[in-house]
């Protein structure tokens, strides 16, 4: 592809991808509540259903993926669940400093990583997303080399809106003094999370 034409859509990317959102507040949430390795699996998970949906729509596979209405209702309604649910655990929980916190178990990441995809896989919005934008993109001559040439696109900028996420969460963990102070975050990274969960119900229910 033409520099110029991954130039344009780096910068329509990047204004998707840093725009608020519930994946973004979700990374913030579990970076300030379970540390930088919890913000940054549930990004990666964020990238994975992105490069799928990205695959889908660039090879002609959208209409495929907007049949699927089952399986898109199991994944979101799967994963706004566990944002609920965890949203639930962190007003509950008994606060502990940040620096007394143990770090979550690579299973617990991998949960946390799958939860971003089924949510991103649920999505029924993102299919349009690309739809709206890939035709200005690609062409009939679109090849696995394009698709590459886009991934990366999509991978660089993620890591600056990831990265840029957990590092500002981070900074905010760090403040995290006293038992009060935990508590009051807690429960307004339990609210942010409990909210996100129910925004995916919402929206999928009036789209």
């Amino acid at each position: 592809m033409e520099p110029q034409a991954l130039l344009a859509f780096a910068l329509a990317f990047f204004v998707f991808a840093a725009s608020p959102g519930p994946d973004n507040m979700t990374i913030m949430a579990r970076t300030v509540s379970h540390g930088a390795s919890s913000g940054i699996a549930y990004g990666i998970g964020t990238v994975i259903g992105i490069l799928i949906y990205l695959a889908l729509a660039a090879f002609g596979l959208s209409l495929i993926a907007s049949e699927m209405g089952l399986v898109m209702t199991v994944l979101r309604y799967g994963g706004a669940a566990w944002l609920i649910y965890m949203g639930i655990r962190l007003w509950t929980a008994k606060p502990v400093i940040a620096e007394l916190a143990e770090p979550e178990r690579g299973r617990d990441l991998v949960t946390v990583c799958f939860t971003a995809i089924a949510l991103n896989l649920g999505n029924p919005k993102m299919p349009l997303f690309y739809l709206a934008l890939l035709p200005n993109f690609v062409g009939a001559d679109f090849s696995a080399g394009g698709y590459m040439s886009l991934a990366a696109v999509i991978l660089a900028v993620e890591m600056v809106v990831v990265g840029g996420h957990v590092w500002i969460a981070g900074r905010a963990r760090r403040l995290l003094s006293t038992p009060r102070i935990v508590r009051a975050v807690n429960r307004g990274a339990g609210t942010v999370l409990a909210c996100a969960g129910i925004a995916v119900i919402a929206t999928h229910r009036g789209s």
